[in-house]
């Protein structure tokens, strides 16, 4: 990891010893999607309501983000360069199909 924020993330775990194999990270992570996504639910009374960003969105939000840099890290990606790879990719695809398509691959 090559970034400034990928060795912070490393450091810490390692401090935390919360390195784990990809398995395991992987179901945190879905853990931790499911927590935004029932936040979310909570806070539109089940779609019923605009969703307004509450006090713990954020801190669910770098969970997951410290999440998903782990498992770079245990798997040694790059994830500045991957971004940027993926943000120039889903840039430069053509602009056809449902708008929810942005992270198809192609």
């Amino acid at each position: 990891m090559n970034t400034d924020l990928g060795h912070l993330v490393a450091q810490s775990a390692d401090t935390a010893e919360l390195h784990a194999p990809v398995p395991t990270l992987l179901l945190e992570l879905q853990t931790l999607l499911g927590t935004l996504t029932a936040t979310v639910a909570a806070e539109t009374n089940r779609g019923r309501k605009p969703f307004r960003p509450g006090p713990e969105w954020q801190h669910h939000l770098g969970d997951l983000a410290y999440g998903v840099y782990l498992l770079a890290d245990q798997t040694g990606v790059d994830v500045s360069q991957v971004l940027a790879d993926t943000a120039t990719r889903i840039a430069n695809r053509p602009r056809s199909g449902p708008a929810n398509d942005f992270f198809e691959r192609g």
